[in-house]
């Protein structure tokens, strides 16, 4: 058993979810890596400058893998001060042709996983009266987007879910926030872009910084949330990292025409 500062990060084989991990572990975390595809090259720029992490393959929408990966953390490791519930996926779709199957796909992961990994994870954390817990949700969950009715709700379901277990177990030590980024440049974001949905001029004039989020930024929010020594009292709180986006009411021309 380890008495190192173990937080694991779900999705983290790209994007996001590895920068998530890389950042934890340059300050000092021992990581887990968790995803459906192979973590060994994760796992490898990770561990670059010597920081611990470990890459354990699953699926968390099951229920048996989360289970396991739970008995796992808590035997080899002494369990988690944190989870980051990162996985996720999209779903572009007008909502009068989205299926039944693809809307519970994507529920499945971006929100039944998160619940599965808070209750096994958190219950942990809840003996141990300490951990912290970031949801990784989005402006998509502050807002309707259209064409991503299940995503879109998933989102706001995981916002729910983490203020209502920020009420829940804040009072037994365990801290629960959300992130919620704004369009980022990640693989999920060429994907949906080779749709032909949307292009980078989209978001650029839509967000006040006049830029895409880098996974970096969310990462860093994440470990801010992550140590309690910075945000020990910020419980339930779901932090916009999206340079403006859900502030800014404003029209594209009056918003362009106000830069440089």
């Amino acid at each position: 058993m380890s008495n190192e500062r173990v937080a694991i990060v779900t999705g983290a084989a790209q994007g996001v979810g590895l920068v998530t991990a890389s950042t934890l572990a340059e300050r000092g975390y021992r990581t887990i890596l968790t995803d459906i595809q192979s973590l060994d090259g994760a796992v490898a720029k990770v561990t670059t400058r010597g920081s611990k992490a470990d890459g354990i393959v699953g699926d968390i929408s099951s229920e048996e893998f989360v289970r396991e990966l739970a008995q796992r953390v808590e035997r080899d490791y002494g369990g988690a001060a944190v989870l980051v519930n990162n996985a996720g996926i999209s779903m572009i779709c007008p909502a009068e042709e989205t299926s039944a199957e693809a809307w519970q796909k994507v529920m499945n992961v971006n929100l039944l996983g998160p619940f599965l990994l808070s209750r096994y994870l958190g219950a942990q954390m809840l003996a141990r009266r300490s951990g912290s817990i970031i949801n990784v949700a989005s402006v998509a969950g502050l807002a309707g987007i259209g064409h991503r009715s299940a995503y879109n709700a998933s989102k706001h379901g995981l916002i729910g879910l983490t203020r209502t277990l920020a009420a829940e177990w804040g009072g037994r030590g365990v801290r629960v926030n959300a992130v919620c980024p704004g369009w980022i440049k990640t693989e999920m974001d060429v994907a949906d872009q080779s749709s032909g949905a949307y292009s980078d001029a989209d978001i650029v004039n839509r967000v006040p910084m006049a830029r895409f989020a880098s996974p970096q930024d969310v990462a860093n929010a994440i470990a801010f949330l992550a140590d309690g020594s910075l945000s020990g009292f910020i419980n339930g709180v779901s932090l916009p990292v999206d340079g403006g986006w859900t502030a800014d009411g404003s029209w594209d021309s009056l918003r362009i025409k106000t830069r440089p």
